[in-house]
């Protein structure tokens, strides 16, 4: 039996998406996470520079949305390790879309290879040898 969810604007798929992951950080963070990416110096190191404050919120946000899942690596200081959940992982086909809009509408766009060879995992592979062959 499911329960009826009240939505803030309506019930329309795209806007309760864009609710989640509709600013202009979070699916960068998605995409540095399906490449490999792990830690928060990582992300924060990223070719578009977000901003330290921005990175920790939107951290914030993905885990709650059960996007991400964050767990210690360091106690002293405390330091967290961030990975996709399957409903993250699953956000690499909408990133594929992205990818092959941009490099169809936008010249001189390109496919960021960050390649798998740093510890990516399986989805991070299938997205980089999907956006090869698109």
């Amino acid at each position: 039996m499911s329960t009826a969810k009240t939505f803030t604007r309506s019930a329309c798929a795209i806007a309760n998406s864009l609710d989640i992951v509709g600013d202009k950080w979070s699916l960068l963070v998605v995409r540095d996470l399906l490449h490999g990416k792990r830690t928060y110096g990582e992300l924060a190191n990223s070719p578009e520079r977000i901003p330290t404050n921005i990175l920790a919120d939107r951290l914030r946000r993905l885990e709650g949305a059960g996007i991400i899942v964050s767990t210690p690596y360091q106690q002293r200081p405390l330091r967290y390790a961030y990975t996709l959940t399957p409903k993250g992982s699953a956000l690499g086909d909408v990133l594929l879309a992205f990818v092959r809009w941009g490099k169809q509408h936008i010249p001189g766009t390109v496919t960021l290879n960050q390649g798998s060879a740093s510890g990516g995992s399986a989805a991070s592979a299938a997205t980089s040898r999907r956006t090869r062959a698109g």
